[in-house]
């Protein structure tokens, strides 16, 4: 059995539908159209409130689901009563009359879309439905407690299209002077967070993990690959806001509420997708979400050989921009696609590359730099294939992996300069030369390497970090700090590293209370412990608090008793080498070994 045919759950399903839209489009297709819109968000809101989930549009009609069915026949009924009230304003014949149909049944999630049969029977009995009205399954009618104030008027039992048995329909009425029950306080999703992110002026979008269909937890990679080569794509262009992918990871594999996840990024819109490889034939669904009422703007599938996928990727790329009316300049146009290629198995070859090198870890980066090696053989024109084998040579320098510092850098630069040759659009490049000049103790040239990188990639995350990260060690705490924050609001699910550079700026800016603060988040945020702690020794010898400083080194040599305050000091290349001597005076002070 297909694993998306697995994906079920038992639900009230409320399907909506306008009345006449054919018509009213003749009389005023503009009008129509903006006034039907503004009904589906009026009415998604009033589901959203009553505890539902307006799940898409389809066409001129609207699903959503709820998990009582009270909640459901409420929400339908006080959209009713409140939209006959708002189109009498309307005099010039274009007025939205809505029908609803209200079922209880089992519903399939399939490539991120609701179907089954409890899918159907509500559009079934929103055909039963006069103009505003509502009408319901009789399973529905008698869960709802008789406490609240509606009629449920027999339509008898109805013989439905695609039905064998009879269903018994009720028309579902408020009763005469009564008032339409408000919510109740605990179905309101508590989604309201004072640290959530502010939502930008501009365009902003989040795209989550596109899920896995293939039955295959190896093709993990491939899924994953997709969803980041959008996102990458996207993070070039000026005029949108992008999250990068590590923020949404936390999503993967999850039923999602879009509302949440738009306050917990901070984002006016959401891209959800499946991947499904078989041979060599792919199946790529997506839809693009309005992630302040839930309701479902765009969606397309894409049954394609698998040599197409770069192609599936662009239009979907170019779909976004278009309905999110981002305007596009030439520059951002050309560089959507910097860095890439057209062969399938490099880019396979690289992708796994990247997420072994991304793991720190020797015996994987050693992997990955074959892997990357196999990319640029397969096509040696592939920009981004070269800089993921710089990367690999420039963490042999870095963490000391090679028996030459010097002779690994030296391989990264030239990866590095090979990619700029192919491609000089392509930003990976300047963080890559950013970081290498950088270990070299070329400060003022890793700074404009990765400020090139960061011009060519604005809301990349990791680009805006990194480059903070040289900025901290230029010693220009203002702007490092100015530049990570930027990065966390790009990524509002961070990873806690992004507070190391943030702390040792305050700390540079004589502001120790301020960089405990940033360290303490650190650690809550699972920070390397190691680093963290030893960082946090230096702020607290700062804030004359010796006692907490020893007792934290002491901590400190239990977990690792080589530590060495040179060896740690000597891996940071600061501008001003006294700092490195400030750093190592105050891990001595609080008693660690030299």
């Amino acid at each position: 059995m297909d694993k998306d045919q697995l994906s079920r759950k038992l639900a009230v399903i409320l399907h909506a539908d306008v009345v006449g839209s054919t018509a009213l489009v003749q009389l005023n297709e503009t009008i129509a159209h903006e006034r039907i819109q503004n009904s589906f968000k009026f009415f998604s809101e009033i589901i959203r409130s009553y505890g539902g989930i307006a799940q898409e549009i389809r066409g001129d009609a609207i699903l959503a689901i709820f998990e009582r069915a009270s909640d459901a026949v409420v929400a339908a009924i006080a959209f009713q009563t409140l939209n006959e009230e708002k189109n009498k304003s309307f005099e010039d014949g274009v007025v939205p009359h809505l029908r609803i149909g209200i079922s209880l049944g089992e519903v399939i999630v399939a490539d991120s879309t609701l179907t089954g049969a409890g899918v159907v029977l509500a559009q079934r009995l929103e055909q039963l439905a006069d103009s505003g009205g509502v009408v319901v399954q009789g399973s529905v009618s008698e869960t709802v407690p008789t406490r609240l104030p509606f009629d449920f008027e027999s339509l008898g039992e109805k013989k439905l299209k695609g039905f064998d048995l009879p269903v018994r329909a009720f028309n579902a009425k408020l009763k005469s002077g009564a008032k339409v029950p408000a919510p109740e306080a605990n179905l309101t999703r508590k989604t309201e967070n004072p640290e959530s992110p502010q939502i930008p002026r501009k365009p902003s979008i989040a795209v989550l993990p596109f899920a896995n269909m293939s039955g295959d937890s190896e093709q993990e990679y491939f899924s994953d690959g997709i969803s980041e080569d959008i996102v990458t794509a996207l993070s070039r262009v000026s005029g949108l806001m992008v999250v990068a992918r590590s923020s949404t990871m936390k999503y993967k594999g999850k039923d999602i509420d879009a509302i949440q996840v738009g306050r917990e990024q901070g984002v006016q819109y959401l891209l959800e997708g499946s991947v499904r490889k078989v041979g060599n034939r792919v199946r790529v669904s997506c839809k693009l979400i309005d992630a302040g009422t839930g309701l479902h703007l765009y969606a397309d599938r894409f049954d394609r050989e698998l040599d197409d996928i770069f192609q599936v990727q662009d239009e979907i790329t170019q779909k976004v921009t278009v309905e999110l009316q981002v305007h596009l300049t030439s520059g951002e146009q050309a560089r959507m696609w910097a860095g890439g290629t057209e062969n399938i198995s490099a880019w396979e070859s690289a992708l796994k590359a990247d997420d072994l090198m991304a793991r720190h870890i020797r015996e994987e980066n050693n992997i990955a730099r074959s892997l990357a090696k196999n990319a640029v053989a397969l096509d040696p024109e592939y920009a981004a294939a070269w800089t993921t084998l710089g990367m690999t040579h420039w963490q042999d320098a870095r963490w000391g992996w090679s028996e030459s510092k010097e002779g690994a850098l030296k391989l990264a630069e030239d990866a590095a300069q090979e990619a700029e040759r192919i491609d000089s659009t392509y930003p990976g490049t300047y963080t890559l030369l950013g970081m290498v000049n950088l270990t070299k103790g070329q400060h003022d040239l890793s700074v404009k390497m990765m400020e090139r990188a960061v011009d060519l990639a604005p809301n990349h995350a990791a680009s805006v970090a990194l480059y903070a990260f040289s900025l901290h060690l230029s010693m220009r705490p203002d702007e490092c700090i100015r530049q990570i924050k930027r990065a966390m609001r790009l990524c509002p699910i961070y990873p806690s590293w992004y507070l190391i550079p943030m702390a040792g700026s305050y700390l540079q800016k004589e502001q120790p209370q301020f960089a405990h603060d940033a360290l303490k988040l650190a650690t809550e945020r699972g920070a390397e412990s190691i680093l963290a702690r030893v960082w946090q020794v230096i702020t607290l010898v700062d804030l004359d608090r010796p006692g907490e400083a020893k007792e934290l080194a002491g901590h400190i040599l239990d977990d690792d008793p080589s530590f060495s305050t040179a060896v740690w000091s000597g891996g940071l290349e600061f501008k001003d080498i006294s700092w490195n001597s400030k750093l190592e005076q105050n891990l001595r002070e609080a008693g660690l070994p030299d």
